[in-house]
C-alpha cells in the first residue's frame, strides 16, 4: 500500500513509466509545426492535449508556435493518448513526450497555454493546473499580471452560464477593452464603461470551466477554476 501511494504522488515516475510502455507504433518524428498546440508527425496532424494556446493575431501566438518548434522540430517524439484519439477535425489527440518529459505541461509552465481539458479532466489534470499555477507564480508570459490599479478590485463569480464582474473598491474602474476568456477560444467583450464600487456587471459566459479575465493589455487580472 506504501509503494503504491509513493507512486501515486510521484508524478515523475508516472510520466517515466508512461513512455517507457509505448510501443514502436506510438514514436513519430515531427516533421512541421502549424501553431503552438498542433503539430504534423508520422504523417498526421496531432493536436496537443491538455492545453490551448494563443490563436493567430493574438498575443503570444508566434512565440507559443516557436517554443514548440525549438522544443520537438525534427525530432522523435512518443505520443500519449486520453479519454479521445480524434477531434472533430479528425486531428489526432495525444500528448507529446520527447524521451520523458511531457511538452504539453511544459508549454503551460512557460506561460504559452493555458491548461484545457474539454473532455473532463483525466489523470493529468493536476499536473497541468500546478503548471499553471507555477507559470503565475513566475509572472510569465500569459501568466504575467495586471499592472493596472484596478485589477485588485475585481471579483468574479460564476453560476450558471453567467458570469458577474463586480468592483469592490472605494473608486470608479474603467473596463474599457477589457475581456473574458474561457479555457478554450471563446472570447466575450466587457461594455466599455467605468465601474463604481459595488457596481456588477453580468455577461454570458456559456459553460466554462476555468474563466480568465484580461485587461486591454491582454495581462492577467484574475483566472477562477469552477
Amino acid at each position: 500500500m506504501l509503494i503504491l501511494v509513493l507512486f501515486a504522488v510521484n508524478y515523475q515516475i508516472i510520466d517515466n513509466y508512461l513512455v517507457n510502455s509505448f510501443n514502436a507504433e506510438e514514436s513519430a518524428i515531427v516533421e512541421r509545426i502549424i501553431d503552438g498546440d498542433t503539430i504534423e508527425a508520422g504523417n498526421k496532424t496531432i493536436r496537443l492535449l491538455g492545453i490551448n494556446t494563443p490563436e493567430r493575431g493574438e498575443k503570444y501566438y508566434q512565440e507559443a508556435k516557436d517554443f514548440l518548434g525549438k522544443e520537438i522540430l525534427n525530432k522523435s517524439i512518443f505520443l500519449g493518448y486520453g479519454k479521445e484519439r480524434e477531434d472533430k477535425y479528425h486531428r489526432t489527440l495525444a500528448y507529446v513526450f520527447l524521451e520523458e518529459e511531457n511538452i504539453d505541461i511544459k508549454i503551460v509552465e512557460n506561460g504559452f497555454a493555458n491548461y484545457y481539458f474539454p473532455s473532463g479532466r483525466d489523470k493529468y489534470y493536476y499536473r497541468f493546473k500546478e503548471a499553471w499555477e507555477k507559470c503565475i507564480k513566475n509572472n510569465k508570459n500569459l501568466c504575467e499580471k495586471s499592472e493596472d490599479k484596478c485589477s485588485q478590485c475585481m471579483i468574479l463569480t460564476y453560476s450558471g452560464e453567467i458570469a458577474t464582474l463586480k468592483n469592490i473598491c472605494a473608486f470608479s474602474c474603467s473596463i474599457e477593452a477589457w475581456i473574458i476568456k474561457g479555457e478554450g477560444r471563446k472570447i466575450f467583450d466587457l461594455p466599455n464603461i467605468s465601474m463604481e464600487q459595488d457596481e456588477q456587471v453580468e455577461i454570458n459566459v456559456e459553460k466554462q470551466d476555468t474563466l480568465f479575465l484580461r485587461d486591454k493589455e491582454n495581462k492577467l487580472v484574475l483566472w477562477k477554476s469552477y
